[in-house]
């Protein structure tokens, strides 16, 4: 509690003051780190592609860095999925959109690193936590419809 702006991440429902202790406790200070890909990256949940050649593999997590960050990011994530309600709704689209639907465990990733990005910013910008704004920033396609000429 002693590190500021902490209490507005304490907003996020799910995310619990041990949670948020270990996460913090894992990252270190924060002004150390220039982007949050540099903080994705520490936690080794920065995107790599298993490829060679001609050969186009599959992009995975990269597993290196702290493991206990990404151990407490996922927690955070689980909870914030199972309490909050706009984390229950981006997983639900992700998991269930028409054009390239996401696994669970894929989708709870690439939520881990939405909540890495809000914590990063509420704690360089000391603003408070907003779940609208949160769903806003998130990009859905648009459906382009094409009508023919009458």
């Amino acid at each position: 509690m002693e590190i500021p702006h902490s209490e507005n991440i304490l907003e996020i429902n799910g995310v619990g003051e041990n949670i948020l202790a270990g996460i913090l406790a894992e990252m270190g200070d924060i002004s150390r780190f220039d982007d949050v890909k540099e903080i994705q990256k520490l936690s080794g949940m920065g995107l790599v592609a298993c490829s060679s050649g001609k050969h186009k593999g599959q992009t995975k997590i990269s597993h290196k860095g702290r493991k206990r960050l990404r151990y407490w990011l996922f927690q955070a994530t689980k909870s914030a999925v199972a309490h909050a309600v706009e984390f229950k709704q981006l997983h639900a689209y992700y998991t269930t959109r028409s054009m390239n639907p996401l696994k669970k465990m894929q989708s709870l990733v690439v939520i881990a690193c939405k909540i890495l990005r809000v914590i990063y910013t509420i704690l360089n910008t000391g603003m408070k936590y907003d779940p609208e704004r949160m769903l806003r920033d998130i990009r859905y396609p648009q459906c382009n419809t094409v009508q023919a000429a009458a």
